[in-house]
Order: C-alpha cells, then sequence, then structure tokens
C-alpha cells in the first residue's frame, strides 16, 4: 500500500509538470540581480497550497530552497526558481521570495553589512501592485543601498549598517524596502531582476554624533571615549579619533589620509 501511495505522488508530481509542458508553459522563472561590487543576494523560497487545495505539508515535507547561501564563495546572479510543486500529495505554489541582501566593508568577517528585499507571488494582483514585464521578458525592480556608519568598542572602531529602499520609476528613494509583486500566471519562462545601486554618500547612523567638515565628517568626544552614544549636545569643538576597519587611526571619516597614533 505504501509503495502505491509513493507511486501515486511521484504521478502526480510528474503530471503537474507535464501539464504545464503540455500548456507550452515552463514551470520556472529566473531570478537575478544587478548589484554593486562587494555585494551578494542569498534567495529563500516559500512554498504554500495552491488555490482550492485544502491540504497541508509538515515543514520538514516542504523544505526552503535557498541560493547562494555559500555567497561568500560561490556567489551565483541567476537562480531558477521552480513555481509548482508537489509534496505530500499536496500541489504548492510559490509565495514569495525572501531576499538577504549582503554588502563586504573591511577585511574581517564580521565586516558586512545586511537587509533585505522580496518577491511576492499571488493567484491575483491590482494592475498598480503588479510587475510589468517588456517584450523580452524581463521585468525590472529596483532599489538603493546606503551606507550608515558608526563607531563602536573603546577604541571607536567604524561599523557599518546597510540600509536599502526601493525606488520607483523615476529613480526616488522610497521608504519601504525593495519589493516586486507577480501573479502565477504571468511567471513561467520570465526573468525577473533585483537592480541595486550604492548611495553615492554613506550617513551616520546616529543624529548628532557626527559633525560635517570639509573631506568628510568628525566624531563627537562625548563624555569621553567610554562613552558610547557620544551625543555632541552643542559641542562642536571636541572631536576623538577612531579606527578604520583596516585598523588605522583616523579623524575624519571616509577621507581619512592620516595614520597616527593616538591612544585613548
Amino acid at each position: 500500500m505504501k509503495r502505491i501511495v509513493q507511486s501515486l505522488v511521484v504521478v502526480s508530481g510528474l503530471a503537474l509538470v507535464q501539464g504545464c509542458a503540455a500548456l507550452g508553459k515552463s514551470n520556472s522563472f529566473t531570478l537575478t540581480a544587478d548589484l554593486p561590487p562587494d555585494f551578494a543576494y542569498v534567495a529563500s523560497v516559500y512554498y504554500v497550497p495552491a488555490k482550492g487545495q485544502t491540504c497541508t505539508v509538515p515543514r520538514e515535507d516542504n523544505l526552503i530552497p535557498q541560493f547562494n547561501r555559500e555567497w561568500r564563495t560561490e556567489y551565483k546572479p541567476d537562480a531558477q526558481i521552480e513555481i509548482r510543486r508537489t509534496r505530500k500529495g499536496c500541489e504548492l505554489v510559490v509565495d514569495h521570495v525572501e531576499l538577504q541582501l549582503n554588502a563586504i566593508y573591511g577585511p574581517d568577517r564580521s565586516d558586512f553589512g545586511r537587509d533585505w528585499a522580496q518577491v511576492a507571488v499571488r493567484e491575483e494582483l491590482l494592475d498598480e501592485h503588479k510587475g510589468t514585464f517588456n517584450d523580452a521578458g524581463e521585468s525590472v525592480f529596483s532599489g538603493q543601498c546606503q551606507w550608515l556608519f558608526r563607531t563602536i568598542g573603546p577604541h571607536r572602531y567604524i561599523a557599518k549598517i546597510l540600509d536599502c529602499k526601493k525606488m520607483d520609476a523615476n529613480g526616488e528613494v522610497l521608504k519601504t524596502r525593495p519589493f516586486a509583486a507577480y501573479t502565477l500566471d504571468e511567471l513561467p519562462g520570465k526573468t525577473v531582476k533585483m537592480k541595486i545601486k550604492l548611495a553615492d554618500e554613506e550617513r551616520p547612523y546616529m543624529k548628532d554624533t557626527w559633525v560635517k567638515v570639509p573631506g568628510g565628517w568628525k566624531r563627537c568626544m562625548g563624555d569621553n571615549f567610554a562613552d558610547q552614544d557620544a551625543f555632541c549636545f552643542g559641542n562642536y569643538t571636541d572631536f576623538s579619533t577612531f579606527r578604520m576597519p583596516d585598523g588605522r587611526n583616523c579623524s575624519i571619516y571616509p577621507g581619512c589620509t592620516e595614520d597616527k597614533e593616538v591612544t585613548p
């Protein structure tokens, strides 16, 4: 009996794929990305029961495929995303693709920033919420990432936080994260491209902690080097040095040209 059930599951899965082929449709779409240097994405694909299905599938039988999990060493910009699949006799469809954006800024393994983007897939969408494809079958959604810098620790090492936002068709940076949505029927055989640009300038992570000067920013001293927040509080004459990710001691970020041995 067990073999019969297993055979039915296999036949059901084959029928689903063959059905797509009979209709002249692929059962996948290509996800790709145009990213700045030292950026990479990790894609996690989530599936849910198709519309009209009353079945459920335990998480251990509905594992989340990941692409570029080893993004530091085995990164590939293209990923083939399966649209429909069958698990335990239950027809599943892709619900969304979670995109982890990683960017390296220094030599240590911890010197990287991370933010998120998403591609959602639905049975139906209002036209104003639905992505569009050109004649070549490609749809592009855009975003901008910006580095936010701060200092951490008693030596005030520079650390960076990655902040990514969606860009509209006019190039305006919005308040939400990069995002696009498509319907199941329009995705087969198509290409969805995430295009991310890096902002020309970095900015402080916290307000009233750095002062803009020619060539960059100076770090307010605060009470002393042990003061981790070190807000300026109107004191724009007492500044501290800090250390770059490569270990240099500097007084202006990012236009650091000095290499002074300053010990707090």
